[in-house]
């Protein structure tokens, strides 16, 4: 199995920069080859790295340029993205790519992986896991244990988490 991991930024690839003391989007990608490099020789990974923003950042131009990179890709698609406007994304694709010819799974972290790897390994891990098990190509989130169309998964600001906005929601203890 080959998956395309395409990384456009986000809070999943935040990294501290000492000099200016602040959080930075690290466009070097080694924190997803960090995790795909435990995995086994049984999938193949493509990393292509575009935009290199916070999801808050994201315009029509940048949703162009994923739209765009998705658009020649032939296999299963990963997109590493920010979560506060993952959905608007998802929702780019949705009405700009037809027909939807793999599947997408959409995924990303509310902590950066270099302040503690958990979250972002596990919601990455997911993905690749979802892409085995998924029948139908269409755009999906994978987030906190979820994987669903993204039409259904909604993000809770106040909780902090992802759920599924019908009647069998998932409540993730934590």
């Amino acid at each position: 199995m080959k998956i395309t991991i395409i990384s456009t930024g986000g809070t999943f690839n935040k990294k501290y920069n000492p000099i200016r003391g602040e959080l930075e989007v690290d466009c070097s990608n080694e924190s997803i080859a960090s995790i795909v490099k435990n995995t086994y020789d049984n999938i193949e990974f493509e990393l292509i790295n575009i935009i290199g923003k916070d999801s808050l950042e994201f315009d029509e131009n940048d949703r162009k340029i994923l739209l765009e990179t998705i658009s020649v890709c032939k296999d299963n698609i990963i997109v590493i993205h920010g979560t506060d406007t993952m959905k608007q994304s998802c929702e780019y694709i949705d009405k700009n790519l037809k027909p939807i010819h793999t599947k997408i799974i959409f995924t990303g972290s509310m902590h950066p992986y270099y302040c503690g790897s958990q979250e972002p390994t596990f919601n990455l891990a997911t993905s690749i896991a979802a892409l085995r098990f998924l029948q139908k190509n269409g755009i999906y989130i994978a987030m906190h244990g979820i994987i669903d169309h993204y039409s259904v998964v909604e993000k809770d600001r106040q909780k902090g988490r992802f759920y599924l906005n019908n009647k069998d929601t998932i409540q993730l203890r934590q």
